[in-house]
């Protein structure tokens, strides 16, 4: 049983292996003409030269954080060393994955003029490139590292790495796309009249740029921090019940392994035949993943512990499905909720805003109750009743099953900004309609997969996070009962947890509103000092805008990640660890409620304006469709900036609590 630990590692080399086969596959397609290729090299020089910027900022925090771990722990030196390629390793998973998605788009745009089925392989191949780089790198760093020191404990610090660039990623990225995109939609189609994409914008290049450094290496980071830490959370949890379950460190490994495999398999099926339905076709690699890994989990099940812990495998899945049923259902064109903002948006701005606020609260009712009823059910199912340890391990199992489609759909995601800058490099290098009408059916599938990815990690980060609250309560030794809400300090803890999201989010928003307010400043600038522009005679000046919101993002995304880090610390040494439980369970639970209402809300704002855009209630240019993008813009925010980025708070403040425990039981004034 012991060589089975090998197993891990080399399913994350062959993982690397096919994303680099991949990424072949898709650098080898054709760039198309001269003007595609300099709107192209653009947005690649932009993208890569903010996420430079980004990655040497984050360096300067991670090696004084390094520095600290290693003087204040007892194993310092190891901590350290697996803090910082856990680091290194996020940041490469969306370096990668972010320079193939950057190539990807012209030749998916110039794939377009041969037609949808070539369009659509050349863009989620490109896509799989950051879903196998993130599953590979993860599952090779945390086993490899296991099977290095020996000791689950010594691998947190992997997780806090991978935790902190996750964070870093999410609110920089988050705060550079939507500054771009709110700022560029507001003067470019509401003041100026002119269409999305339009290369009269000088904001264009730089929101092409931002959903690259969005949606491709920021999701990257964040799913990649919430496989890493889910993983850690049920081994950590399985050292508790080894004694019982000799293989309950190793089992969550072997489930990681299989489900890579699975990812392999399944991307291959991803093919559209003739005109058939893209999205369908999209969901058809997910549900083969699947149930490729449910078939393997039953195997690993039956050879390494009792069945009854494939059911709690099997409870995960489930939860991964529902969540994705949920989250289309409230951001898709074709259902009631988007609808009904696209309908209410013909009586004005104030109405659509309404009514997008209101699907949003509403559409936190039923993932709430999928989460409840699958943590009840991975608890009791393996024996919680008789051994609460074995409980929340079951629990862990789910989260760990929850994660096993990873690969996909962090490639689902990372296609969803190749086929949107298809389609901008289409429109600015003036391709014809038909190719246009290609890449827009590729985008408005890409809207969809976004937000349906956005609410899987919502929902994953829920339940990984359950696990890690778990295992902090059994380091700083807490039984149940201690935690008592006639506690003055528990109370405290739990008031100052729910606070955390809200103040989180305040300087998140608040953020990409003062960069948005620079853009908006200087698109009107350029409109109004350089008049060719309008004419089609002049250039704009793109390098301005990619440099505005470039700066925006590296001087706001201090403040949130160091808050993160800060307020368990404060908590933690000033009341002590009963506080510090009470602040993660509060942020649990309200960091996953307002998460789950931003990433909703804002998906239905921006599907009520395509919906709008593709000819119902009055059309382009009509006072529905001027209130739909108002409201798209108060929803991009919340979607693409704060939302996200609470899934990276939520793990990131249960990573510190976790890995400065023993300081925090020793140390605390409480």
């Amino acid at each position: 049983m012991e060589g089975l630990i090998l197993i891990a590692p080399l399913a994350g080399i062959i993982s690397l292996a096919f994303a680099a086969f991949f990424a072949n596959s898709v650098l080898r397609e054709n760039t198309g003409n001269k003007r595609m290729q300099e709107i192209a090299s653009a947005i690649q020089e932009g993208a890569i030269a903010y996420l430079n910027r980004q990655y040497r900022t984050i360096a300067v925090v991670s090696i004084i954080l390094a520095f600290l771990i290693l003087i204040l722990f007892d194993n310092g030196l190891k901590i350290a060393a697996v803090f910082l390629a856990g680091a290194i390793s996020s940041a490469a998973a969306g370096y990668i994955g972010m320079n193939v998605s950057v190539r990807a788009n012209i030749r998916t745009a110039h794939a377009a003029s041969t037609g949808l089925g070539k369009a659509l392989s050349v863009a989620f191949r490109g896509g799989a490139v950051t879903g196998l780089t993130v599953v590979g790198l993860a599952l090779l760093g945390t086993s490899g590292f296991y099977i290095l020191y020996g000791d689950v404990n010594l691998v947190i610090g992997f997780g806090f790495g991978a935790s902190l660039i996750s964070l870093f990623a999410r609110v920089g990225g988050g705060i550079f796309t939507k500054a771009a995109d709110v700022g560029a939609d507001l003067v470019g189609k509401i003041e100026a009249g002119i269409p999305e994409d339009d290369p009269r914008n000088p904001a264009v290049i730089a929101d092409n740029v931002g959903d690259n450094v969005g949606d491709c290496a920021g999701m990257g980071a964040d799913l990649f921090e919430t496989y890493v830490v889910t993983s850690l959370a049920a081994m950590l949890l399985g050292t508790l019940v080894i004694d019982t379950y000799k293989s309950a460190v190793l089992y969550p490994l072997m489930l990681g392994s299989a489900a890579i495999f699975a990812s392999i398999i399944s991307i291959f099926l991803v093919k559209l035949r003739k005109e058939g339905n893209i999205m369908r076709v999209l969901y058809k690699g997910v549900a083969g993943s699947a149930i490729i890994c449910l078939i393997a989990f039953y195997f690993i099940t039956y050879a390494l512990m009792e069945i009854r812990f494939y059911y709690a495998a099997l409870t995960g899945v489930i939860i991964m499905v529902l969540m994705a049923i949920i989250t289309e259902y409230y951001t898709s064109t074709k259902y009631r909720p988007v609808k009904n903002i696209a309908s209410s948006s013909e009586s004005g701005t104030a109405t659509n805003i309404i009514s997008g606020l209101s699907i949003g609260f509403e559409s936190t009712l039923l993932p709430t109750i999928v989460i409840i009823v699958g943590t009840l059910v991975s608890y009791f199912v393996v024996g919680g009743a008789a051994d609460p340890g074995i409980g929340l391990y079951g629990i862990a199992i789910a989260a760990v099953a929850m994660l096993s489609t990873t690969g996909m759909i962090v490639a689902l995601d990372s296609y969803g900004p190749i086929t949107d800058n298809a389609g901008g490099i289409v429109q600015m290098a003036k391709l014809p309609a038909e190719v246009r009408k290609i890449t827009d059916e590729l985008d408005a599938v890409g809207n969809t997969t976004k937000a349906v990815t956005k609410g899987y990690a919502i929902g994953s980060a829920a339940l990984g996070a359950l696990a890690l609250f778990a295992d902090y309560r059994s380091k700083v030794n807490l039984k149940e009962q201690t935690l008592n809400l006639d506690d003055p300090v528990v109370l405290a803890g739990l008031l100052l947890g729910a606070l955390l999201p809200f103040i989180f989010s305040s300087v998140t928003m608040s953020a990409v509103g003062k960069a948005a307010f620079e853009i908006v400043n200087e698109v009107r600038r350029q409109f109004r000092e350089i008049p060719g522009i309008m004419k089609g005679t002049a250039k704009p000046e793109y390098g301005r805008c990619v440099d505005i919101v470039t700066k925006a993002a590296l001087r706001e995304m201090a403040v949130p990640g160091f808050l993160a880090i800060i307020m368990p610390l404060l908590v933690g040494f000033i009341l002590g660890p009963k506080a510090l439980a009470g602040l993660l369970i509060g942020l649990i639970i309200v960091g996953f409620m307002i998460a789950l209402v931003m990433n909703n809300s804002g998906g239905a704002w921006d599907n009520a304006k395509k919906l709008i855009e593709d000819g119902e209630h009055g059309g382009k240019g009509s006072e529905a469709h001027k209130a739909a993008i108002i409201g798209d813009t108060v929803g991009d925010p919340f979607k693409d900036t704060a939302g996200p980025a609470l899934n990276a708070l939520i793990k990131v403040v249960n990573m510190v609590a976790i890995l400065f425990s023993s300081l925090i039981m020793s140390k605390s004034l409480f």
